[in-house]
């Protein structure tokens, strides 16, 4: 029995340091994640069946020009933030509601390139440091209409400005 014990003390140590070892490996890797992009994941997109909504989503818009800019505004009497103009001139054209927010408005609409912007579009850019922070309409012709800030009115600017040429962080469709 006195050898055994020495040989049963030692089988038990092999087993707890075999148990040991194994509770101290490292877990396994993390899956990669992808980096981040310019554009949110499109979720459930929001679209606008009919095309000629295009045309009067332009029009509708260039009628709230110098129409006063308030942060959190959603209708014209009070006056429009960015989101707030774009989701008061999509109700009113098309009778469908989106969100009173830049970003998830970006993330409900289809993402499109730059070179195939169309009248109706969105624009959308980074102004104050977050990738979806302030957008308007597209227009054609290199021009938009949006709510801003800074001298307080709806307004009709260039994409290529030196101010929102480098700015710029993506186009989407509601078509």
């Amino acid at each position: 029995m006195t050898e055994r014990g020495p040989l049963l003390r030692r089988s038990m140590c092999c087993l707890i340091l075999g148990c040991l070892a194994a509770c101290s490996s490292a877990p396994p890797a993390p899956p990669a994640t992808p980096k981040p992009t310019q554009r949110p994941p499109t979720t459930a997109a929001f679209r606008l069946d009919q095309p000629d909504h295009a045309s009067e989503i332009v029009i509708f818009s260039l009628g709230l020009l110098n129409t006063g800019y308030r942060f959190g505004g959603s209708n014209p009497d009070a006056g429009l933030d960015c989101s707030g103009m774009v989701s008061y001139v999509v109700e009113r054209v098309a009778g469908k509601r989106l969100p009173h927010n830049a970003a998830q408005i970006a993330a409900i609409t289809q993402p499109i390139d730059r070179a195939e912007l169309k009248p109706a579009d969105l624009v959308f850019f980074n102004t104050s440091g977050q990738t979806y922070s302030h957008m308007g309409i597209y227009l054609g012709d290199g021009r938009f209409v949006h709510a801003p800030s800074s001298k307080g009115v709806i307004r009709i600017e260039r994409l290529d400005s030196t101010y929102f040429a480098s700015r710029f962080t993506g186009a989407r469709t509601l078509f």
